[in-house]
Formats: C-alpha cells, sequence, structure tokens
C-alpha cells in the first residue's frame, strides 16, 4: 500500500533536512555569463535551526552580531534520487521565504574578508538560524528563476535582488545535490542569497520579502 503525502505546509516539523547552497549570485546588474566550471557549494543545516514567524531571532551566547541572508526556499515534495534536471521541478512541492542566519566571524580568516574557512557547522547550524515563512504552493510562483528578493534592518534596504541572478538555477541544484543524498519529501534547499549580506544586532528588526507574494518580520532578541 502506498504511503500516503505528508502536509508540505508542515515541512518544518518532518523535513529531515536543510541544504543551503553558497555563493549562489552574481553581482546586482553584472552581465549574464555561463556558470563557473566548479560544482555548487553546498553545506547542511540541522532542522532544529527552523524559526517559524511570531519567534524571534537569538543570537548565540558570547556572540554580538551575525549576518542576514534572504533567500528562496524550495521545498521538496516527492522523494528521488540522481534525479535528472528535466524532472528536476517534479520533486518541488512548493517554496518558503528563508533566512539563512550565519556567524561569519566563525568562518572568515580575520583580515581576510572573502576566504573562507571549514567547517560552517557553528556558524550556520545555531538555534533559528533559519527563520522561514508559511509554505508558499507551487503553483503560486509560476517563474521562481525571476522573483524579487529584499531585506531591511530597522527600515533601511539591504538587500535588493532577483533569483534570476542565480548561478546555478533549480533544476541544477535538485540534481546536482540528488546525486548524492536522496532528496525525500519535506526537505528544504536554500538557493543563496543576492549581494547584501550584513550583520545584525540584538534588538533590531528584519523585515523581507519575495516580491509582493510574501512578506516576514523577525525581531533580533535583544
Amino acid at each position: 500500500m502506498a504511503s500516503q503525502a505528508r502536509d508540505l505546509r508542515r515541512f518544518v516539523e518532518f523535513g529531515r533536512k536543510i541544504i543551503g547552497v553558497g555563493k549562489n549570485y552574481r553581482p546586482n546588474g553584472s552581465p549574464q555569463q555561463p556558470p563557473p566550471a566548479q560544482d555548487p557549494l553546498i553545506f547542511l543545516k540541522p532542522p532544529s535551526t527552523y524559526l517559524s514567524p511570531g519567534g524571534e531571532i537569538k543570537i548565540p551566547v558570547g556572540r554580538d552580531q551575525i549576518y542576514h541572508e534572504v533567500e528562496l526556499g524550495v521545498v521538496i515534495g516527492k522523494t528521488g534520487k540522481s534525479i535528472s534536471e528535466s524532472q528536476a521541478m517534479d520533486h518541488v512541492g512548493g517554496y518558503t521565504l528563508a533566512l539563512d542566519m550565519t556567524d561569519f566571524d566563525l568562518i572568515v580568516e580575520k583580515n581576510e574578508a572573502i576566504k573562507l574557512t571549514y567547517p560552517w557547522a557553528l556558524a550556520k547550524g545555531f538555534d533559528t538560524a533559519t527563520p522561514v515563512s508559511e509554505f508558499i504552493p507551487k503553483s503560486a510562483i509560476t517563474d521562481p528563476n525571476n522573483v524579487k528578493l529584499w531585506l531591511k534592518v530597522d527600515g533601511e534596504m539591504k538587500q535588493d535582488g532577483n533569483t534570476q541572478d542565480m548561478i546555478y538555477k533549480i533544476p541544477h541544484l535538485i540534481s546536482f545535490v540528488s546525486r548524492y543524498m536522496t532528496l525525500e519529501e519535506g526537505d528544504l534547499i536554500l538557493t543563496g542569497t543576492p549581494e547584501g549580506g550584513s550583520p545584525v544586532k540584538r534588538g533590531q528588526t528584519i523585515i523581507c520579502g519575495l516580491g509582493d507574494k510574501m512578506e516576514m518580520t523577525f525581531p533580533v532578541s535583544s
């Protein structure tokens, strides 16, 4: 007997992994160009990092700031392994607006602002590091490769980009990741963030949006 599909609106409750993609955006306004030869930069975040609307982002004890990264999240709706790019969108169940909160002081070498070090587990895996919106049905976003992403901190615009600037598009990301790990129903892929990520401190408020389809607000706990 086939198992009954789960309610993807509750993906936060049963999704087993969060898969992040790093450095996946061209600078705003740059000309289109072929993707680089190297593979996408992939990292994992535990589901314990989820933060639903109404919650507060908490900066880890002993730290004084974390960086915001607004992203389009892809919720997997059908389990698959070694998925072809031509079939990848069949495995998309829907979307979410997401924040990939990051403690860059843990992964950036001092005085070398663009040289990232490893591992990233603590920098991206602390509690409340993945705030997400309500589930967005797949039918609500007809072209996920052309959606505006924006973010404000205390009313000041910090990020203003578009998913059309993604280097690796959603079908490629799904296909690539599924070569190595089975994508399961309820898993989340964070597709990367446009330029403009900057630090937030305790007491500030983040407001971000996915075009005019979704907007969410998360205070940073004081």
